[in-house]
């Protein structure tokens, strides 16, 4: 059991439980998966810069990065169909929450001029997703390697019904929201 998940049984859930009043322990919101996207737009024209960002995203989620194709042709884009775009690897299990305590505790606090993440990244689904404009802010990352600086999309799945229930989830998880 990961330090964050202790945290999760042991405080959080009975202030879930306190606050909405849940009949079944089912119900109460748990994080079921976390997934991390490196959008490539440009690798349609240079299938150099796929490699490195794969590397990257598997240093940074601890788990291998697959890469994702074109599902369609675009013209205007210069993009065909089964085209290299970007990369993505889903996090579930103790990988999950071992990612989600790095990002909360070491990640996001080294964003220049943080101020708090905002909050209309809810999808009406109790899911949150949220963009990072600079990778090179988790600390496995060797900021003198990296030839290229993207930026990436995090979602984070819950079980919460709500995005009310979702938001008080991730806030007690230690998830940095503007106030």
């Amino acid at each position: 059991m990961t330090r964050l998940e202790q945290v999760y049984n042991e405080k959080v859930v009975p202030e879930l439980l306190k606050e909405y009043g849940y009949s079944s322990s089912m119900e109460i919101p748990k994080l079921t998966k976390i997934s991390l996207n490196i959008g490539l737009g440009e690798a349609s024209q240079n299938s150099k810069l796929i490699e490195p960002a794969v590397k990257e995203l598997t240093a940074i989620a601890g788990q291998k990065a697959v890469v994702t194709l074109a599902k369609k042709s675009i013209a205007q884009f210069k993009l065909r169909e089964g085209m290299p775009v970007g990369t993505r690897v889903t996090l579930r299990g103790d990988a999950m929450w071992d990612f989600y305590d790095k990002l909360v505790s070491f990640a996001l606090p080294r964003v220049r001029d943080f101020r708090g993440i905002p909050d209309r990244g809810f999808d009406g689904r109790g899911n949150f997703t949220m963009g990072i404009k600079e990778h090179t802010i988790f600390p496995e990352l060797d900021i003198d390697r990296v030839e290229l600086v993207k930026g990436m999309n995090v979602t984070v799945c819950t079980s919460a019904k709500t995005d009310k229930e979702s938001k008080t989830l991730l806030d007690l998880l230690g998830m940095p929201f503007k106030k």
